[in-house]
Parts: structure tokens; C-alpha cells; sequence
């Protein structure tokens, strides 16, 4: 049986190369001669003139190795990137009737928000591989504007938003790249039903933008090695009002295989199917914001900005995180308790932001979700 866990309970446990300079050896074959007959004193003189030979010096020597530099990899991702590049986040439905998703398969990290009533909604942060095609695209929500500024100025598309939050947008640092700015950039893909057809061109929509930031440090560790203190893990589950999210290990794939709202989620691109190779599920203080939608349902805003408790998943274990992250430019550390940060299995990150009221469903038996802060 799956074991329910409480996020109001904190576990007892802890979770060159040589190079050898020249030699010179000077060696003295011997010394030669001359003796004289006796004097007429009757004494004898002997003089030995030196004749000195010298053999040639001998040098042995090898040139140093060159160090080779240190390759870049990137900070959202832990793989290989040589150069730095600019960082679009997406927002996208996330109901069973946007599934198959686009370009999700390559987005570096997921982000799962809580909106209204119960159901969520997806922000996919694109770098190290920009799809051409993304969605579908919905609005943008209260959480996002903490959430997101971490990365600086990032490229931020989405659909619209209610009329009262385009001044906390625009006061935002994201770069609004929203349908409302560039339309073009957006089509209607007539084999799907609205509003679950609206499609982004990425790449047109960051073309020759030199304003949008580049991917920066934003407190994530990457490392092969998997860290101490882990339990076996077979899967997590969160659950929402209308909506779910789970994540089962695939021994055979060494990564998490992604259901959403209780269906197993696809993708238009590769196997068709949605892996994670980390997940996330980050504790967060959730109130009720000032948004409202037209039909009085209220939008959660979930704080990303301070500290909490999360659960992080990778490579069949689970590991008992606090996150901790001072200001809104600031990056999210995860650690330890004892502030030694846990390292994230390199590849896509799923973030589930989730109401540290709720409860977590972890597999097999585990100890509880960590109290909250």
C-alpha cells in the first residue's frame, strides 16, 4: 500500500606531468706525462702536464603535457555547453486535452503550478535546445513573476493574462514576448480544438532579441555520482483539487517516466513519451492572491521567495531537501540538513511546486514529508 505522508513532520535523520631539466656530466678520462733524467744536483724533477678528456654533455628532457580546459556545462542542465545561450520560459496547458505536448521533451526544467480550481498549468524553461514548435500555450499566472526572475530577464511567452496583472508583468524583468507583443511568432493548429491549438515558433520568437538573459547559476548542482543519505524509491505522487502529477522510476531508462492527471504524458517528438531524469517537489507557502478569473475562481499564488522543505527524486532514491532562496534574483539551492547541497542527476529537471499543506505520496515505505518552515 502507497505511504501517505505528512508534510508537518521533520525526520530525525541526515539525510602533471614531469619534466626533468638537462643533465650535464663532465667525466675525466685520466692524466699524461713527462718524466726528467736527474739534474746534475742528483736531483729529479717530475712534471705531470693535465690532458684532460671531456665527454659531450648529456641532456634529458621531456616537454610538459598540456592541461586540457575545463569544458563548460551548463547550469540548467549539468551537460555539456559550450557557450552560453538565451533562456525562454513557455507557459502551457496541462489538462489531458493538451496532451500530445510540443517541444516539452527538450525543454531543461518543468515547473507544475497550482491556478485555479485545482487545476495546474505548466512553465518549461528552454535553453540548451530551442524546438520550433511549443505548446499549447496558455496565460501566465501570479507565481510566475517570483518564479521566474531568478534567471534575470528570460524570455517569457504565454497567451494573455487577466487585465489586472499586465502591470506586475510589465513591471517584471522578463522579456514580455506574449501574443499581445508578437503575434506572428504564433499559429493556430486547426487538427486541434481551442484553445488547445495555439503553437509557439521559439526560435522566431528570441530571434535577434538581445535583451533576453543568458543561462546563468540559479543554485542547481549537477553531478553522475548519486548522494548519500537517499531511500529506495519507486515513485512520488502529488495530487491537486482536478489535477495530478506522478512520477514512476524505470530501472531499464535509469529516469522517471512522467504521468499527468492520471494518464502517462506523450509528446509529439522522439519515443512520444515524457521522461524526467530529476524531480523536484518543492514545498511552498501557497495563499490566496488578489486574481480572479471571470467566473469568481480564485489564482493560488505559490511563494518561491524564502525557504521550505522538498523531496528530490533521482536514480530510484529520495532525498529529504531543504530549499533555501534569499531574494527574487536569487538562484534555489537545495541541501541537506546540514547545508551540503544535494547534487541533481544531469539532464531535464520536473519542478512540482506544491502546498506544503498537502500531503505527498512517496513508494515503498519512506519516512514522512519534512515539516514545513
Amino acid at each position: 500500500m502507497p505511504t501517505i505522508l505528512s508534510a508537518r513532520w521533520i525526520p530525525a535523520r541526515v539525510i602533471g606531468p614531469i619534466a626533468l631539466g638537462g643533465l650535464s656530466l663532465g667525466l675525466l678520462a685520466g692524466c699524461a706525462g713527462t718524466i726528467s733524467s736527474p739534474d746534475r744536483a742528483g736531483s729529479q724533477t717530475s712534471t705531470v702536464s693535465p690532458s684532460p678528456s671531456t665527454s659531450p654533455a648529456v641532456t634529458a628532457s621531456t616537454s610538459p603535457t598540456p592541461i586540457p580546459a575545463p569544458v563548460r556545462t551548463s547550469p540548467l542542465t549539468g551537460n555539456d555547453q559550450p557557450v552560453a545561450k538565451p533562456v525562454l520560459v513557455v507557459k502551457l496547458d496541462n489538462t489531458r486535452n493538451a496532451l500530445p505536448h510540443a517541444g516539452v521533451k527538450k525543454a531543461d526544467i518543468v515547473y507544475i503550478e497550482e491556478v485555479e480550481y485545482g487545476i495546474t498549468r505548466l512553465a518549461a524553461v528552454f535553453n540548451s535546445k530551442m524546438p520550433n514548435r511549443i505548446g499549447p500555450i496558455r496565460s501566465a499566472r501570479i507565481t510566475d513573476i517570483d518564479l521566474l526572475s531568478q534567471y534575470g530577464s528570460p524570455g517569457f511567452a504565454f497567451s494573455g493574462a487577466q487585465r489586472k496583472l499586465w502591470p506586475a508583468i510589465a513591471a517584471a524583468p522578463m522579456i514580455d514576448l506574449s501574443a499581445n507583443k508578437a503575434p506572428n511568432d504564433y499559429q493556430r493548429d486547426r487538427t486541434r480544438r481551442a484553445p488547445y491549438n495555439y503553437f509557439l515558433n521559439a526560435k522566431s520568437a528570441i530571434k535577434g532579441n538581445s535583451d533576453i538573459s543568458l543561462d546563468t547559476n540559479i543554485g542547481f548542482t549537477f553531478s553522475t555520482e548519486v548522494p548519500a543519505g537517499g531511500e529506495v524509491n519507486e515513485s512520488a505522487r502529488v495530487d491537486w483539487s482536478y489535477a495530478s502529477a506522478e512520477f514512476q522510476f524505470d530501472p531499464d531508462t535509469d529516469q522517471y517516466a512522467v504521468f499527468l492527471n492520471g494518464q502517462r504524458a506523450s509528446a509529439e517528438e522522439g519515443d512520444k513519451l515524457q521522461w524526467a531524469d530529476t524531480v523536484v517537489i518543492q514545498l511552498v507557502k501557497q495563499t490566496q492572491s488578489e486574481f480572479f478569473d471571470r467566473g469568481g475562481g480564485n489564482t493560488p499564488h505559490a511563494k518561491t521567495i524564502g525557504k521550505g522543505k522538498a523531496i528530490i527524486l533521482r536514480d530510484g532514491q529520495s532525498f529529504t531537501a531543504r530549499w533555501t532562496r534569499p531574494s527574487a534574483n536569487a538562484g534555489t539551492l537545495f541541501t541537506n540538513e546540514l547545508g551540503i547541497p544535494i547534487s541533481f542527476k544531469p539532464g531535464q529537471t520536473w519542478v512540482a511546486l506544491y502546498d506544503k499543506e498537502r500531503k505527498v505520496v512517496l513508494k515503498p515505505k519512506v519516512a514522512p514529508n519534512p515539516a514545513a518552515s
